[in-house]
Parts: C-alpha cells; sequence; structure tokens
C-alpha cells in the first residue's frame, strides 16, 4: 500500500500561492481546486492543499496561527543533489519566497528553509547517500 500524504496549508491569498508553488515546478490539479483552496501536487504521493485561512480554520476547533510569527510545522522534502536544494531555492526566492536562516551545511546532510509568501517554511535538503542508508557516521567515516 502506497501511502500519499497530503499537507494543509493556510493562505491569504490564493492565487500568490499557486503562483508562487508553480514557480518551484509544482501542478494545480483543477479537480481538487475552486475558490477556498488548491491542490498542489508536489510529487506521485506528496500534495499541498493550500486553503484560505477561512476555510482552514473550518477543520480545526484550534486558532489558525499567523505563520509569519509562530511555527506550526516544517516540511521538509528530499532534493537528488545540494544543486537542487540551491535550484528550487532560486526558484521560490524569486517568486516571492524568502530565506529565513542560513543555509545548513553537516557534511553528510546540506538543507536550506525556504518560506512561502504566507510564512509556511519548507526544508530542502539533500543527505549523502551512504548517511541516509546507514546514519550520519557512516559517511562521516568515510571522510576521515
Amino acid at each position: 500500500m502506497v501511502t500519499k500524504i497530503f499537507v494543509n496549508l493556510p493562505t491569504t491569498d490564493l492565487d500568490r500561492s499557486k503562483a508562487f508553488y508553480e514557480a518551484l515546478g509544482c501542478e494545480i490539479n483543477p479537480l481538487f481546486t475552486d475558490e477556498n483552496a488548491a491542490c498542489v501536487v508536489w510529487s506521485e504521493d506528496v500534495f499541498f492543499m493550500v486553503l484560505t485561512r477561512e476555510y482552514f480554520g473550518t477543520f480545526t476547533d484550534k486558532t489558525v496561527v499567523d505563520a509569519k510569527a509562530a511555527a506550526q510545522v516544517l516540511v521538509a522534502l528530499s532534493r537528488d543533489s545540494r544543486d537542487d536544494v540551491d535550484d528550487v531555492l532560486a526558484k521560490g526566492l524569486a517568486a516571492g519566497g524568502s530565506e529565513p536562516r542560513e543555509p545548513q551545511d553537516l557534511g553528510f546532510m546540506y538543507s536550506r528553509d525556504l518560506e512561502d509568501p504566507d510564512g509556511n517554511v519548507l526544508e530542502f535538503l539533500y543527505m549523502d547517500p551512504a548517511a541516509a542508508e546507514q546514519g550520519p557516521e557512516a559517511f562521516l567515516g568515510d571522510q576521515n
């Protein structure tokens, strides 16, 4: 059985959000998109449901936080190389995103954070295959 992942993200401007995620290379699934929500296809198994803040609020009894002021969740997405991480960040920055912190280079893993225009944080990372399969010590051991 394959698990599909749907990440719900609130937005104050649905059209701006759709344009931002399309600039990252995502497609919008029109079958699940209307004036309240857009289905952003990240991959065959990963989707973002970008929802107007009002519509997002109908799915929870909790307060919908302002992602520019508070963190609720950080979504981490792997890339195939360090260059792929840098490429998606460049696209996101050009589309109105921001980089809230410096890149992190741990040797075995390279990551950069991208904030969408609503403040939702996407972490893009590349991990060395040896470290991904055997843990960071395997990569670090190969470096000595």
